[in-house]
């Protein structure tokens, strides 16, 4: 987990709650709300649903997530790290389980609008949500990028897993420093200015 060659990679792809924010989701709570069970995963068990079923808990979990993103703080080091890729001319996008316009709202609350056009943030309607790799795949399209010129950044399993299907590197953000999954993670720091410590070096 220091492949820190991955660091030159002009691509780079970001999960947004808890990788570039601070986290403040409470999943205990969400599941309890929602009534999904431990062994499920929140979106997917939302999916599995009917309409008629699934249509007033999306409306619960939008409202209670646009409350997050209102309240929403930068990760430390989030700035820096933004700039120091701003600087070499990456390319720099946003893959979320969250909906883009809740997105929209975090990134501008946390002052990185600048740094992420519209078509730069997919949510969970314009692509499958992580772990798939749909997301990813869609941003590299979209700058015409092979995998290989792309790095995934997360604090969680799912994205780590979208950006090895996707075929990119991945950095894994960790606060404990734990690195749960070293099989599918290139790179692991503490925090975003750890990371930019890293890139500073290379």
């Amino acid at each position: 987990m220091t492949n820190t060659t991955i660091l030159k990679r002009s691509c780079w792809i970001f999960d947004l709650d808890g990788t570039l924010t601070i986290p403040k989701h409470d999943f205990p709570l969400i599941r309890r709300e929602l009534g999904v069970p431990d062994d499920q995963d929140i979106l997917g068990y939302l999916a599995s649903l009917s309409k008629e079923e699934s249509g007033p808990l999306h409306e619960w979990l939008y409202d209670h997530e646009l409350d997050i993103a209102k309240q929403t703080e930068p990760a430390m080091g989030v700035e820096r790290m933004m700039n120091t890729l701003h600087q070499r001319g990456a390319r720099l996008g946003i893959f979320t389980r969250n909906t883009k316009s809740l997105a929209r709202v975090s990134v501008e609350v946390i002052g990185l609008g600048s740094y992420f056009p519209e078509s730069h943030i997919l949510g969970r309607d314009e692509a499958p949500p992580k772990p798939e790799p749909d997301g990813i795949c869609q941003l590299l399209h979209h700058w015409s990028a092979a995998p290989s010129d792309a790095v995934m950044v997360g604090d969680y399993l799912f994205d780590l897993q979208s950006g090895q299907k996707a075929g990119t590197a991945t950095i894994h953000v960790d606060t404990t420093r734990q690195f749960a999954w070293p099989e599918i993670t290139d790179l692991g720091v503490g925090d975003l200015v750890e990371l930019c410590d890293l890139m500073a070096r290379e």
